[in-house]
């Protein structure tokens, strides 16, 4: 799964349970139903990322049903799986990829822990000092950087960068793939694409559009500037 990473971040999909709550049911069918259709219209990854109030956090073995059930998915259309945080759940699971926030722990033990597995890891990018300090660790495979916009996803996010951030990366010639998140949708994603950003993740974008299918295919469809990192 590590073979090209770059292509498995153009659209990539984060959720959880917590993402479903605008939805009756079964919280957990309700990821697998939205994921299945977000697979089959085209998202190049997924990251599990179950955290918060209204997750599973508090059922782990729930949680970790929810967790292969998805991998499973994943791996039937031949996508990465990335676990969001959870190094431990992670592993039990055999998921492809582990994603840390800045304040999900310690990023030099993580990648100590991990080193000998193979997996692909991803580090959220929140400042210009974050970037520039974890530019050259060679274990850190892509970095997500965000939020670009105010998001209700994550009600506890960093101060929104805006575009300009991402419009000044080129001259970081940072090596890594970067990956925008935070706001983005079918309206902004063209624009967020002429900055040269390797991929776009999402949440609402899919969760909550009446049209999964069309809103992958217009996310999808923003045109892709080439970039010279």
């Amino acid at each position: 799964m590590k073979a090209n990473i770059r292509a498995s971040l153009h659209l990539y999909f984060i959720a959880g349970t917590q993402d479903m709550r605008h939805l009756s049911g079964d919280p957990a069918e309700n990821l697998l139903k939205i994921l299945k259709q977000a697979l089959e219209s085209g998202i190049s990854c997924f990251q599990f990322r179950d955290k918060g109030q209204f997750s599973l956090v508090a059922q782990p073995k729930a949680q970790a049903d929810l967790a292969q059930k998805c991998r499973r998915l994943c791996h039937d259309y031949h996508i990465p799986f990335i676990m969001n945080d959870d190094v431990e759940l992670g592993l039990a699971v055999g998921a492809d990829g582990i994603h840390i926030g800045q304040s999900d722990g310690n990023v030099k033990q993580i990648i100590e822990r991990l080193k000998k597995q193979n997996l692909i890891f991803g580090l959220s990018i929140n400042t210009l000092e974050q970037l520039q300090h974890y530019r050259h660790y060679d274990a850190i495979d892509y970095f997500g950087i965000g939020p670009i916009f105010p998001t209700d996803s994550k009600p506890d996010h960093s101060a929104a960068l805006g575009v300009d951030f991402l419009d000044n990366l080129p001259q970081l010639a940072i090596d890594k793939p970067c990956v925008a998140i935070g706001g983005i949708n079918t309206t902004n994603a063209t624009r967020l694409r002429q900055s040269g950003i390797d991929g776009l993740a999402v949440i609402s974008a899919i969760t909550q559009a009446p049209d999964i299918c069309l809103a992958v295919r217009q996310l999808k469809a923003a045109p892709i500037i080439l970039n010279n990192r």
